[in-house]
């Protein structure tokens, strides 16, 4: 089994999870999205298993320079986003065998020990 998780290192919804992840004994690797953004066909498979709408990181800056035409956004359009500003991506994403499971840590950690099958 493969775990990744994407995020930024200073996010601190995301060092709760790995934490939680350490704390379980779950091997993962852990991509920095600013270093290493998703490609366009990342985010594309990513929207497919769980939706534009959830991945979306509404608190941050880049969402809220987007304008409001960004209200009647296409998933394409929010695969080209999320492609080209990684800081539009909810955090953390976990992806499981290259299918994205889970955005966000705010689900009951056995939601989400569930949804990456342990």
């Amino acid at each position: 089994m493969s775990i990744q998780v994407y995020g930024i290192p200073n996010c601190g919804t995301c060092k709760k999870a790995l934490k939680w992840l350490e704390d379980n004994g779950i091997n993962y690797e852990f991509i920095n999205t600013k270093e290493n953004p998703p490609t366009r066909e990342m985010s594309q498979n990513w929207v497919k298993s769980l939706g534009q709408q959830p991945m979306r990181n509404t608190s941050g800056q880049s969402y809220r320079a987007l304008g409001d035409e960004k209200k009647n956004w296409t998933d394409e359009q929010w695969i080209e986003a999320f492609a080209k500003d990684a800081m539009l991506l909810k955090r953390p994403l976990f992806v499981k065998d290259g299918t994205a499971v889970q955005v966000g840590f705010k689900d009951k950690e056995e939601v989400l020990a569930q949804k990456l099958g342990l």
